[in-house]
């Protein structure tokens, strides 16, 4: 599109220019064009603006500009415009001298060496950072020239120093050549790398630009850092060695942006004319990212004032000199503290294969750490940022105060630090704001009992009021846990790991309470705040996860507890580590982050919100109870609903149900629960707070007024080219609305349909509805007589089952049960849509297309739950496969074909155009197979019996499923394999290899060897084309045939010959007879000619003769076919050779391709067979061999044959 418009835009420039321009104008812009065409480097923006040229000429209108410098600005606007392109430009410059400066390399070599020391300059600075700048990029044959002096000058200095800024700032000039020789310095040896590929116009040649394997001197290599500086002066070749160290990630860009410039450019005269285009003639595009520096530029990394580039630069390593002891440092601080230490391995080992590359500050640098960090180890906890503050180390180390053992300050001390309370409702509450000690906590253990658990021991649920609790020792969990837990069960409540202590220490239920346990049967509420932090919310989350409590309020602050900071040696970056894990009993580990309430309120309105989900949560248990008595009176699977109905009573007992505070969560958990355990998706609990109409769901039936706009509405119908129906309706009606319409609907619908070919029916919108109409439905694409049975109904409700039939009346015209239908699903076909589609394709009835339908149900009733406003939509009727006796709920229906539901339609033409060939295709399958197949008989047969078998055909669904049936088919009717459907691959172009190519390709083809005994052995996998053999018949006589003709035996293996041309079998069986007597090897009857050829072995060839005296043992195998199973035939018929292996594969004489009619269907029809007046053909059959044995002892035997017969031979 690009190419189009440019060139449009061109041709309007210049035929503007033609229609107002003087006399000498015309020639001007042809010449121009046709330089343009010739040399601009991007000839494909050019298409056909000659052509428009030579037109707008012709017209005679011509632009009357009279003043050159005027014309030559509007031709160069509009070319850069047309082109897009500012390199375009157009001068008028009568007396310009075009100046050739002289090649480098052709300058004397002092001159060179003068103009090389004044373009280089090399320093060291301050930490052995090394300092390049080149101002001129020499190429490639000055290079060489110059090779000791920039060796010993430049690149060995180079290669000491420990980081490298390369100066580009004022390069302007420099060959391309060139780039690849720097390049090469800053790569390893190996692998070569493609670092850009140069298209010149006026050649029209494009030259690919590699690292070089072999260097003057040594390498920079790609391991220590490289800078490259640039400006807005940098051009040219020097922007080519920016831009490709720039995205090989070798480099870091310092600097401006680039000029911009071009591979190659040239000042070219317009005709004789004053008038001269700069035409870049050359373009360059980089293998790695596609495009090219030129025009645009190299956009620097670090983008700054190219005054200020070379202080950047050493800023920058100095940044990234201290990358590897950061790394370290790191990596020390993770080895010794992170808690989770099975991470640990894995952390350190991407930290160490990390790439450095990008990071040029220190900000960088920790963004890169933390993002490579959190991405291994999936843990928020462990940080890293840069800050100007020092670390903050926060612990949980906590001593135990010093507490007098006075009772008095012991009480007075608890009723400060602890607040309780009986709320209405008898509803105990209890405040403190941290966590104490455990041995401060043991301390007040009988206090505690006292003052906290003796009041709030009758209550019915308590309010544990985390609001303002900050924090403290997380041991102390352990003791309010035991609490809240039964005393006689013993229960595992968390696991702390301490990784610097190395400890491990499980938390259960504590024996001896100083006080009398709440037990785990009453409701616990938790309340949170922004506040709650540490040990606080430490707690919110195991009693969270432990099923225990209820959490009431605001996310949690999410402060980073058991965490150590450090300073990241010699710079400003801090990792925090977590070195202690809180593990529930789940195995789950609490990463922080804040713990999320199950009713987030307000933290001021958490106590009144408690309250009203506590009167919610007195209902809970009938309601869960509730759904499961639904359930077992109702669901359609008896079995699945006890199962479930169990389960939600242990969920309810095991505290599953204590996060749901409000209907719609309570049916949100229910729904997730019947779901997991039912695995019916179509289980579904939801709330509403007037009764569902679906309770009370009975059709309307249409008054007269309605049944044209229902019909309008429901039914979308076409007769699409070949006579196909397109019928669409997207809801199932009920049998009453379809009676109630339906003399309209046959009238408007019907009949415009049912004398169609073909009819798809598409549903893929129908999302269900009533199912009472399917058997009506199903019914008119059937047969009167006999009745089809539909399907089979288990309704739970009624205990009963039901056979759905088709109908044995109907009104109007029936479809009948020969024309194809073709259904259309998608993920959207529900319910009654499905149990359709389902029943036709289970009879064989009508061909699926689409995607898999969504598996939902025939028949789903709504119940409420007790008096509550929760409803439960249940199925109760299980539809059962009159063919198989499943069920297609739940899991849907399958397509036959699936496709995107999009390209279903488009897929059903498809098919129904294939279908419509296939009658054709069977039909000239025959005639093709009857005229040319090599067993005339047999072909005949094949054709009669396969005209018979188009019904067989009637659920292809495409090309490939017909070729592979109509293969089948041919195979089982022939007995012939090679008789089958093939692909028409197009002949190879001829090739025209050297003899040296020959010789290669021969060593790899052919392979001798020289047993004892002097026993031959030739193998070779493949017969070639006579003619191409005979070209080379010297060639393999001298490398193979020379190499076992003087042996006193041979084996010829063939185990692994698929074939090939039969042309030159005469040839190869010829070197194994007498030169004084041909002998008829086989006679070839070809069918499509009906002639027999004669097949003798040739008086001359190349090479020495093996004879007829010598043992001859060819091997075989299962695998050994067509040419190479004639060669065995003749040699074992004429009795010239022992066969030792297995019987051949049964292939046959290479066969013909043939087009089935105007189809792209081919044919693979063997034509020829061998002669069948001594035996039985091989083709098909096979050769057997004289000592059947498997293949891969074949060898063994026949050396062992032969070294017996040799044995005796000297006896």
């Amino acid at each position: 599109m690009a190419v189009g418009r440019f060139s449009q835009a061109l041709l309007v420039l210049f035929c503007h220019v033609l229609y107002s321009s003087s006399s000498f104008q015309p020639a001007l812009v042809l010449d121009m064009a046709k330089i343009l065409l010739d040399n601009y480097c991007f000839p494909e923006n050019l298409v056909g603006m000659q052509e428009a040229i030579q037109q707008a000429i012709n017209s005679g209108e011509i632009l009357k500009i009279s003043d050159r410098k005027t014309l030559a600005s509007v031709l160069t606007a509009g070319v850069q415009g047309a082109l897009n392109d500012p390199r375009l430009t157009v001068s008028f410059e009568p007396n310009f001298v075009p100046v050739m400066p002289p090649a480098l390399p052709s300058l004397p070599t002092e001159q060179l060496i003068r103009l090389v020391r004044n373009s280089v300059k090399l320093e060291f600075l301050e930490n052995n950072v090394g300092y390049l700048r080149i101002d001129r990029i020499i190429g490639e044959e000055t290079a060489a020239k110059l090779g000791p002096l920039l060796r010993e000058n430049i690149w060995t200095k180079v290669t000491h120093a420990s980081s490298l800024i390369f100066d580009l700032r004022y390069s302007t000039a420099g060959e391309l050549s060139g780039v690849p020789f720097i390049i090469s310095y800053f790569s390893d040896p190996e692998p070569l790398i493609h670092i850009d590929t140069v298209f010149d116009r006026p050649s029209n040649t494009t030259k690919e630009l590699w690292t070089m394997s072999s260097i003057m001197g040594e390498r920079y290599g790609k391991r220590k850092d490289l800078i490259v500086l640039t400006s807005k002066r940098t051009m040219g070749a020097a922007e080519a060695i920016a831009y490709t160290l720039k995205h090989l990630n070798r480099a870091i860009i310092v600097g401006e942006r680039s000029a911009g410039g071009s591979v190659k450019v040239q000042k070219i005269r317009i005709g004789d004319s004053g008038f001269y285009i700069t035409v870049p003639v050359a373009r360059s595009v980089n293998p790695i990212t596609g495009q090219s520096w030129e025009v645009s530029g190299v956009s620097p990394s670090v983008n700054i004032n190219a005054k200020e580039a070379v202080s950047n630069a050493k800023n920058l390593l100095a940044v990234r000199s201290a990358i590897p002891n950061a790394v370290q440092s790191v990596s020390d601080i993770i080895r010794q503290y992170y808690s989770f230490t099975d991470r640990v391995p894995a952390l350190l080992q991407h930290l160490e294969s990390t790439d450095f590359f990008s990071v040029i500050s220190e900000e960088d640098l920790a963004n890169k750490f933390n993002n490579e960090l959190q991405s291994v180890s999936e843990d928020p906890r462990l940080m890293i940022k840069l800050t100007q503050d020092h670390p903050v180390i926060i612990e949980e180390d906590f001593e135990p105060e010093n507490i007098p053992n006075d009772p008095a300050f012991l009480r007075n001390l608890v009723d400060t630090v602890f607040k309780v309370r009986i709320l209405t409702g008898n509803t105990g509450y209890l405040r403190f704001d941290r966590f104490g000690d455990v041995s401060m906590m043991a301390k007040l253990g009988e206090q505690i009992a006292q003052k906290i658990w003796e009041p709030l021991k009758d209550t019915e649920n308590l309010i544990i009021d985390l609001r303002y609790n900050t924090g403290g020792s997380s041991a102390s969990m352990g003791l309010l846990l035991s609490f809240l837990q039964d005393p006689s069960q013993q229960f595992h409540f968390f696991t702390i790991y301490d990784r610097i202590q190395n400890t491990t220490t499980e938390f259960n239920t504590l024996s001896g309470l100083p006080g009398p346990p709440y037990g785990s049967k009453r409701g616990v509420y938790i309340l949170t705040s922004y506040y709650t932090a540490g040990a606080g919310e430490e707690f919110a989350y195991l009693m969270q996860s432990l099923h225990r409590g209820t959490l009431i309020g605001e996310i949690t602050s999410g402060t980073l507890m058991h965490s150590k900071s450090f300073q990241v040696e010699d710079t400003d970056i801090v990792i925090t580590v977590p070195f202690i894990n809180i593990i529930d009993n789940n195995g789950e580990c609490w990463l922080g982050g804040g713990v999320v309430p199950d009713a987030i309120v307000l933290a001021e309105e958490a106590v009144d919100h408690t309250h009203e989900i506590i009167e919610f949560h007195r209902e809970v248990r009938s309601l869960v109870e509730g759904t499961g008595e639904l359930l077992e009176v109702h669901y359609a699977i008896p079995e699945v609903a006890n199962k479930v109905s169990r389960v939600l009573l242990i969920k309810w007992a095991e505290g599953s149900y204590r996060s749901v505070v409000d209907y719609e969560s309570l049916a949100s958990q229910l729904t997730a629960d019947l779901q997991e355990t039912s695995g019916d998706h179509r289980l579904h609990i939801f709330y509403c707070d007037i009764e569902p109409e679906s309770l009370h769901d009975m059709p309307k039936i249409p008054t007269a007024e309605e049944v044209g706009y229902i019909i309008d509405a429901l039914f979308k119908i076409e007769v699409m080219p070949g006579n196909v129906g397109y019928f669409r309706f997207d809801m199932m009606a009920d049998i009453e609305v379809m009676r109630a319409i339906g003399p309209e609907l046959i009238k408007l619908v019907w009949s415009k349909l049912v004398n169609t070919d073909t009819m798809i029916i598409d549903m893929r919108y129908n999302t269900g509805g009533y199912s009472t109409a399917i058997p009506l439905l199903c019914t008119y694409f059937f047969d009167a007589e006999p009745l089809r049975h539909l399907y089979t109904i288990f309704d739970r409700s009624t205990a009963t089952m039901t056979e759905v039939m088709t109908l044995p009346q109907i009104q109007g015209q029936r479809y009948g049960s020969t024309k194809d239908i073709y259904i259309l699903t998608s993920h959207m076909t529900g319910s009654a849509a499905e149990a359709f589609t389902r029943t036709m394709k289970d009879l064989n009835r009508a061909t699926v297309i689409g995607e898999p339908t969504i598996g939902g149900s025939l028949s789903s009733a709504t119940y409420q739950i007790g008096n509550s406003i929760l409803y439960a939509s249940i199925p109760n009727q299980v539809v059962l496969s009159a063919v198989t006796g499943k069920s297609w709920e739940v899991a849907g229906v399958m397509p036959d074909v699936e496709v995107d539901a999009e390209d279903a339609l488009a897929a059903a033409i498809k098919i129904i155009n294939l279908r419509a060939e296939v009658p054709a295709i069977l039909e000239a399958t025959g005639a093709l197979v009857a005229d040319n197949y090599a067993f005339e008989n047999v072909g005949a047969d094949v054709a009669e019996k396969l005209a018979a078998m188009s019904g067989d055909y009637n659920l292809i669904s495409s090309k490939m499923e017909l070729e592979a049936k109509l293969s089948a088919d041919l195979m089982t009717l022939s007995g012939d394999k090679c008789l089958k459907t093939t692909h028409n691959i197009p002949a190879l172009p001829p090739m025209n290899p050297s003899p040296e190519m020959f010789i290669e390709l021969i060593k790899v083809s052919f392979h001798t060897d020289l047993f004892e005994n002097n026993i031959g052995y030739l193998r070779f996998d493949m017969f070639g084309d006579f003619e191409e053999v005979q070209a080379i018949a010297q060639i393999i006589v001298e490398h193979v045939w020379n190499k076992v003709v003087n042996t006193d035996a041979l084996i010829v293996d063939l185990r692994n010959n698929v074939g090939g041309p039969t042309t030159a079998i005469a040839g190869f069986c010829s070197y194994f007879f007498d030169a004084d007597k041909q002998v008829l090897l086989d006679k070839l009857y070809d069918r499509p000619s009906g002639t027999t050829k004669e097949l003798w072995s040739l008086p001359e060839l190349t090479g020495a003769r093996y004879g007829t005296k010598k043992s001859l043992i060819i091997l075989t195998s299962g695998a050994t076919a067509g040419a190479a199973e004639e060669f065995v035939y003749i040699m074992k018929k004429h009795g010239r050779a022992m066969i030792v292996g297995e019987t051949t594969n049964g292939a046959s004489h290479p066969p013909e391709t043939f087009r089935v009619g105007e189809s792209e269907v081919f044919l693979s029809i063997p034509t020829t067979h061998s002669d069948t007046t001594q035996g039985p053909a091989w083709e098909g059959a096979g050769v057997a061999p004289h000592i059947p044995v498997p293949a891969d002892a074949a060898l063994d035997t026949a050396k062992g044959i032969l070294n017996k017969h040799f044995a005796g031979a000297k006896k």
